[in-house]
């Protein structure tokens, strides 16, 4: 048996595969173990790095950084969603003035590094860390879901737009009820993945001294007596921000499945034809 693409493996390609499959898994293996040695060795899991972490004042310290990150990515999230369909709907807008300003803010802030953008806003316009770290997370990634949500209206098939317009639908018409629910669909791993995205960067904050999550870590670490615990910080707060990602990624799932499931969405069956139809005329068809 084949397939389009590669013949299906016989049986001394499968062990073949088995075997690289094996030696790549005590690779890995290998690699956590020298890891998890070198930590031993240095000293990473002594106890006098790990109590610091029983107390309650740490344990609220580290709590209000991640409801301070929280926060300032709800925030961003939702301005950049935003700013994101606004920007898109100026570069597929037919007026062409609207169409050059949109394209020109896209490219602009999607060129511009985030970090340069929160320090002008923090430091040139004298604004507060937290509306600083926010505004620098919106236009960045407002600009990069802009050209998100425009790919995804133009991926959708050309002749549905032109059978809605057949029928007599205005162009918002055809746009909120045509186009958006079926883009949907393909632009959500990116939004997904954009959202991610901002929701790492808002550890740029502590830069500018805003009191979030990675903050509150090095906070603990450089102010401690305990050998300066720098790993054990990092071992409590990269999963923690694993977990968040990882959460956004089965939101996404689950939306996706549940539009899936959304009869607005889902394709009308069709009956299959039956034999002995009349032709055009009482005749039946040949056999």
């Amino acid at each position: 048996m084949t397939t389009a693409l590669y013949d299906v493996p016989g049986p001394r390609t499968r062990q073949r595969h088995r075997l690289y499959g094996l030696g790549g898994t005590l690779v890995i293996l290998a690699l956590i173990a020298w890891i998890i040695y070198l930590l031993f060795a240095t000293g990473q899991f002594v106890a006098a790095k790990w109590t610091p972490f029983t107390y309650t004042g740490i344990q609220d310290l580290l709590l209000r950084g991640l409801g301070n990150t929280l926060k300032a990515f709800g925030f961003a999230a939702v301005l950049s969603v935003a700013l994101g369909a606004v920007l898109a709907t100026g570069r597929l807008s037919e007026h062409r003035i609207a169409r050059w300003v949109s394209t020109l803010l896209v490219e602009f802030f999607r060129a511009m590094p985030v970090l340069v953008m929160i320090f002008f806003i923090y430091v040139a316009l004298k604004v507060e860390p937290l509306p600083a770290l926010v505004a620098g997370l919106t236009l960045y990634n407002g600009s990069v879901l802009a050209e998100v949500f425009r790919t995804g209206v133009n991926s959708v098939d050309r002749g549905q737009r032109e059978a809605a317009y057949a029928l007599g639908m205005r162009k918002t018409q055809v746009m909120t009820h045509v186009l958006v629910p079926q883009a949907v669909r393909a632009m959500l791993p990116a939004i997904i993945s954009q959202l991610v995205v901002a929701l790492k960067d808002t550890s740029l904050g502590f830069l500018i001294t805003y009191e979030e999550f990675l903050h509150a870590g090095k906070l603990i670490a450089s102010n401690l007596d305990y050998d300066l615990p720098f790993i054990p910080v990092v071992m409590i707060i990269s999963p923690i921000y694993i977990g968040m990602c990882m959460l956004l990624s089965w939101l996404a799932n689950w939306v996706s499945k549940r539009q899936r499931r959304n009869p607005k969405v889902e394709a009308a069956e069709v009956a299959p034809p039956e034999p002995g139809t009349l032709l055009p005329g009482g005749h039946r068809p040949p056999r």
